[in-house]
């Protein structure tokens, strides 16, 4: 608690005026998907901790506590509110501009929305950071700014359940103002897991597989609340009575704390039931900014609900500013996949695993949170004071780093094979499974550049997946959507490269391929993505790390022989069946394709690469193996290479396939090619064929795509228009891969063409309410498919090719 003025919010942010809503948002292509609408804000609470969400209409609305699970609903009673005086006035708001829905706390006065002509205040975000700046509606100046210790490089603090919430107050006026800021919240303790502990999986009208999740959402019984403090910090404790050791998944503890300080008064109530009007609460608190100082911690009775609350009033003499912290912390310290597969969360290495420590990590947060905020601007400062990056650019470049936090993400506690823990964010919130390995070719640069431990860990967890099998048989969705006489498939063959690592409802890490969609094991992409994976993450942490390369080889040579398997007619190149077998999974290639033939190319040449490495590395016995093993690909990449040109070359861009006779220009075509560069190896095509095809794109795909308006669709003819207007991914902007095709420009010297691509998609995403769950897909009827996509931060990758 300070006298001093916070440090100025960065014009960098992405800002909204609060509580005003959006003209047309974008709405969902298909039903079966996610839509929460466009009321997403910032997310809050360290990685794999689970976290909430606060919007720019001020709702927390938000809850992804539960590791990989999905909950959009407002909670009103978890709120902030402000009491003001001054002279013989007085008014008090909680500081949400949207009403309760289920007609309770009737007593409460909300926050009045911005409209198109007045405004009440802006909410900015710049992850990990965002603020609230309230105006014309109290006579003080009024700042909230939000943030989870998340920095680069940091694997503890980074993991904490904890939510910070620094209120900095100004009296410009020539009389003294009196404040109250009050925080209520829920006892939510037991609800974060699912009922249904064997939840049936089905197949969604979109072919994809879905499971049922029904949390414990409102039962309260058992739950209690209690003041706690010391000579420093006061807060309320949330927890449950009955808690057993080892805590089970939903079991912990909540807490609401703020600092003591001689200049101000701190109030309390500590339970109080929801069931009503809110008066209990809120006629003392807008009487005169405080509270009753209620003391209660018998548990909740059966259908009882219990909230807290704090508050902190104080007097500013003209011209005094003040700042207040306040978190909010929890501590629920297992996730559980399937019934009985426990997982403690990282954050537990630091704070134990009894559950509750919600208390001790507020204390922790309210005395290093001055440090931690600094840890946070040193981090950016450098990218945010670099003049060669627009505005907009560095606005996007952070918050597409939400997805680390709201992503489903897991992160479990440090073991003697994974001594920081195993890492995961989902697919997306409707592709329900984690790290798909397509999708992070180029949505896994902003966790390398950033948190290069965590995203090796990921690729291990790879390396182990690939020698395991699973004959289970399954339904596959595409065979079962187009009426194929056979809609099975086996799950997992040894050797193909998982698609994924799992999903939430079985055992992520250890249980690969949930996705069935598509029969993963004829993917021609996957094992390509994970060689080129490996070296990348070798190459651009230093290139010092042989004991990572030795790990993965051995799944690096098992899985390329497993894909050559598909080089049918011996021409060196494996080739597509027909089917969608690649990340484009509603396409069909045929032949030798230019995306796999050149993701092929490249991969060869990263085990090349690879194998250099470990034979200077390694001596005797196992250097000659690995000198055979380098043969082989140098023999492969010497065969494929002018077949690739033969089959594809047309004079101007690369076939999308050998066998289809399509004259599309496929916006990712040669996403080997830039690989191949970004990992310093050999082009896989002649430079200014590269270049050739390259500028077809952008111009085909982007500039005579609806006028550059949405970004680069993935694949149209070169006049721009569509092969077949009923085509689904062809027709799509999909985000990840065009901040991957810029990416590419700007390595080609093409950087202010890839701006101009960024920004269009940029805009799109976050001016049309699709801030904070970039979607996978979006189109030019403004509709989207798959938020809170993985992918989209590839545009990580683009800063990345910037700065070499």
């Amino acid at each position: 608690m300070t006298n001093q003025h916070s440090p100025k919010i960065p014009n960098y942010t992405w800002n909204r005026p609060i509580g005003l809503g959006w003209d047309k948002p974008y709405t969902v292509r298909y039903a079966s998907n996610i839509d929460d609408g466009p009321w997403h804000g910032m997310p809050l609470g360290g990685f794999g901790a689970g976290c909430i969400g606060r919007s720019s209409r001020g709702d927390f609305n938000l809850w992804h506590i539960d590791g990989g699970e999905h909950i959009f609903k407002n909670v009103p009673v978890c709120q902030f509110s402000v009491f003001e005086s001054h002279g013989t006035t007085s008014q008090a708001y909680a500081l949400s501009t949207t009403l309760p829905e289920e007609n309770s706390l009737n007593a409460w006065q909300w926050y009045p929305a911005s409209s198109e002509s007045t405004s009440t205040g802006t909410y900015h975000a710049l992850y990990p950071r965002s603020w609230f700046v309230y105006e014309n509606v109290f006579q003080a100046q009024l700042t909230c700014e939000q943030f989870s210790p998340i920095w680069a490089n940091n694997y503890q603090e980074t993991s904490y359940p904890v939510a910070v919430f620094l209120w900095k107050a100004h009296n410009p006026s020539n009389a003294p103002i009196t404040l109250s800021i009050m925080l209520t919240w829920e006892n939510m303790v037991g609800w974060f897991t699912n009922a249904l502990k064997s939840p049936e999986v089905q197949i969604r009208d979109d072919g994809s597989p879905v499971y049922e999740y029904q949390p414990r959402w409102g039962e309260s019984q058992g739950n209690y609340n209690q003041v706690v403090e010391n000579s420093e910090y006061f807060g309320c404790f949330l927890g449950r009575v009955g808690i057993t050791q080892p805590v089970q998944e939903g079991d912990g503890s909540w807490c609401i704390a703020t600092l003591k300080h001689p200049q101000v008064e701190v109030f309390h109530h500590s339970k109080w039931h929801l069931e009503g009007t809110g008066e209990e609460i809120w006629q003392s608190f807008a009487a005169d900014g405080s509270l009753p100082n209620y003391l209660d911690t018998n548990p909740a009775g059966e259908n009882q609900r219990l909230g807290s609350a704090i508050a902190v009033r104080f007097t500013l003499q003209p011209g005094e500013t003040l700042e207040i912290p306040f978190v909010l912390t929890w501590d629920f310290p297992v996730t559980e996949f399937a019934a009985g597969v426990n997982y403690y969360r990282r954050y537990t290495d630091f704070f134990g695993k009894d559950g509750n420590q919600a208390w001790e990590i507020a204390t922790t947060a309210l005395a290093n949170y001055p440090t931690w905020r600094s840890q946070i601007q040193s981090w950016q400062a450098p990218i945010l004071n670099r003049e060669d990056l627009p505005h907009w650019f560095k606005m996007a470049l952070f918050n597409e780093l939400y997805d680390l936090t709201s992503g489903g993400t897991l992160w479990s506690a440090a073991s003697e094979i994974d001594p920081i823990g195993q890492f995961a964010v989902l697919e997306c919130l409707d592709y329900r499974w984690y790290e798909s390995l397509d999708v992070r070719l180029y949505g896994s640069f902003g966790l390398l550049l950033l948190f290069p431990e965590l995203e090796k860990s990921v690729m291990r967890a790879f390396a182990r997946g690939i020698p395991q099998s699973d004959d289970h048989q399954r339904i596959i969705g595409y065979y079962y959507t187009i009426g194929a006489d056979t809609t099975t498939a086996t799950r997992k063959v040894a050797g193909a490269t998982p698609h994924d690592l799992g999903a939430p409802n079985e055992h992520v890490w250890e249980k690969t391929n949930y996705t069935c969609y598509q029969d993963c094991n004829l993917w021609k992409d996957l094992s390509c993505d994970f060689v080129l994976q490996v070296y990348r993450d070798y190459l651009l942490t230093g290139a010092d790390d042989v004991e990572f390369l030795a790990d993965c080889w051995d799944a690096i040579v098992q899985t390329l022989d497993y894909l050559k398997t598909f080089d049918k007619d011996g021409d060196g190149i494996p080739e597509n069946s027909g089917a969608p077998d690649q990340t484009f999974d509603d396409w069909r290639l045929l032949g030798v394709s230019a995306y796999c033939g050149g993701l092929w190319l490249a991969a060869l040449e990263a085990a090349i690469a690879i194998s250099d490495i470990l034979i200077t590395n390694r001596q005797g016995a196992e250097g000659a193996e690995k000198e055979k093993q380098k043969s082989i690909y140098e023999g492969w990449l010497a065969q494929s290479r002018p077949i690739y040109e033969e089959k594809l070359w047309n004079g101007q861009y690369y076939r999308l396939d050998s066998e289809s006779c399509s004259a599309v220009v496929m916006a990712d075509q040669l996403c080997g090619q830039f690989y191949a560069r970004l990992l310093e190896l050999p082009d896989i095509v002649p430079s200014d064929r590269a270049l050739s095809a390259l500028k077809t794109v952008y111009d085909a795909c982007f500039l005579k795509f609806q006028n550059g308006e949405f970004g680069a669709a993935n694949g149209v003819l070169p006049d721009g228009s569509p092969e077949n207007p009923k085509a689904t991914h062809p027709l799509e902007v999909w985000t990840g891969i065009n901040f991957g095709l810029a990416a590419f420009l700007v390595q080609m010297g093409m950087q202010d063409e890839a701006l101009r691509l960024t920004q269009a998609v940029v805009e799109q995403v976050y001016n049309n309410g699709l801030q904070f769950r970039t979607p996978e897909a979006i189109t030019a009827a403004g509709t989207f498919r798959a938020s809170t996509y993985l992918r989209a931060m590839a545009i990580w990758g683009i800063y990345l090719v910037m700065s070499k």
